[in-house]
């Protein structure tokens, strides 16, 4: 099992917190997705067939830069 975690710019209501989280967990392999909207970060817990590189593609096309 494989963790990421993320500090992504952004983050700002509970709205895009469940964008970006329904679009994470649509990634085959994802197990856990956790959003801190205070810290603004993201941490992602997966297996593979998801990679890093895909987790980061995602995050990225919800309109969100990872710092």
């Amino acid at each position: 099992m494989e963790r990421q975690h993320y500090r992504v710019d952004g983050l700002v209501n509970e709205t895009i917190k469940t964008q970006m989280k329904n679009s994470l967990d649509k990634i085959d392999g994802v197990d856990n997705v956790c959003i801190d909207l205070g810290r603004g970060t993201v941490e992602v817990i997966y297996n593979p067939p998801a990679t890093k590189s895909e987790i980061e593609n995602c995050i990225e096309r919800t309109g969100h830069f990872i710092e």
